[in-house]
């Protein structure tokens, strides 16, 4: 049996693993979809959540960034190896097919934002956007909370950097262009693979890889700092496209970048396990080894400091063609500092809400 006639099309995940959180959980079984040729794709629902706050301080020392902002949980675009996916166990949903397609959206976000950085407590340092799920997901060619994030964020010239695979980040050049001239802005563009049919088995609702260079190239000309996430690097799937992905996103303007290799933690073991061999069957035992190979046997290590580059014969390698790669395509690239001087609180009558 073709295992790629039940998959279910434009998602990543193709399972829901129990929320470890709920003791009783509904077990769907559909045998009958096996006589079918395409099983039907499944609806994204949306959740409006009335958040108490935006801003969250980073503890993890693994990750350049002190806060991060999150205006949705949840994300379509569907990665089957997505590390944000147990985060969605929280909520009360799996971290598989619940995970990219029930979405919560923060509608109140750029209003908490306005609050949050006229407080007294605040101290003015760059915020990423975001920590979790990506800002530019499909939902915010609707919802527009982003943009209306980066208003406030322009307003009171407090700095941020994005993070994002969708180059719906191009509708924002207006609002980008005006804070990188007062370098307010970082941008990162978050690239694995130039392998189409590997990305959109494995991305489905991303930006292909022409794309998400095109992007790279159109903020480059816009003058607005830009650079290359290389994440995740998976043995036995994109581990041979590092050099490359730094060759051609370097040409195209990135000033830096930066690599991760895949942990599967918690629930996406299984998620993205059950994709593998699902999608590819006669390899996947050995990518799932060669993971293990850099994280001291397992499919996961949450220890500060490795966990993020993993350790091993493997990691080492990737380690060594990335300071290659890096010395050779951005060496004497970098990306202009923050400017954290220009920050201004607003007068209370100034505020308003969104």
């Amino acid at each position: 049996m073709n295992a790629q006639a039940n998959l279910i099309k434009g998602r990543g995940a193709q399972i829901n693993p129990p929320n470890p959180f709920i003791k009783n959980y509904l077990s769907v079984e559909n045998p009958e979809l096996l006589d079918l040729e395409e099983v039907i794709p499944m609806q994204t629902s949306v959740i409006f959540e009335t958040s108490k706050k935006i801003i969250n301080e980073v503890s993890s020392p693994d990750l350049p960034m002190g806060f991060s902002a999150n205006p949705y949980q949840g994300c379509e675009h569907g990665c089957a190896y997505c590390y944000a996916r147990n985060s969605h166990t929280y909520w009360g949903w799996s971290a598989g097919l619940d995970f990219e397609s029930k979405i919560i959206v923060k509608k109140n976000a750029p209003a908490l934002l306005m609050a949050e950085l006229n407080g007294s407590n605040w101290k003015p340092a760059p915020v990423a956007l975001s920590g979790n799920t990506d800002c530019y997901q499909p939902l915010e060619k609707d919802y527009k909370i982003t943009r209306k994030m980066l208003e406030v964020f322009l307003e009171f010239k407090n700095p941020v950097s994005i993070i994002t695979k969708n180059i719906l980040i191009l509708r924002d050049l207006d609002l980008l262009q005006e804070m990188a001239a007062q370098h307010l802005v970082h941008v990162y563009i978050s690239i694995n693979t130039t392998d189409e049919e590997l990305r959109r088995k494995m991305e489905p609702r991303t930006a292909s890889f022409a794309k998400r260079l095109g992007t790279i190239s159109a903020l480059t000309e816009a003058g607005i700092p830009v650079g290359v996430m290389i994440a995740p690097i998976i043995p036995g799937l994109n581990g041979s496209d590092l050099i490359n992905i730094m060759r051609l996103t370097a040409d195209a303007g990135a000033l830096t970048a930066g690599y991760t290799i895949v942990r599967l933690n918690g629930a996406v073991q299984e998620i993205f396990s059950d994709w593998l061999y699902k999608n590819y069957p006669y390899k996947a035992q050995k990518v799932l080894n060669q993971v293990k190979s850099c994280h001291g046997g397992q499919l996961n290590d949450s220890l500060f400091g490795r966990r993020m580059h993993g350790t091993g014969i493997f990691a080492d390698q990737v380690a060594q063609m990335f300071t290659i790669a890096k010395e050779k395509y951005i060496a004497n690239k970098k990306m202009p500092e923050y400017n954290l001087s220009l920050f201004r609180r607003k007068n209370s009558g100034q505020l308003s809400l969104f």
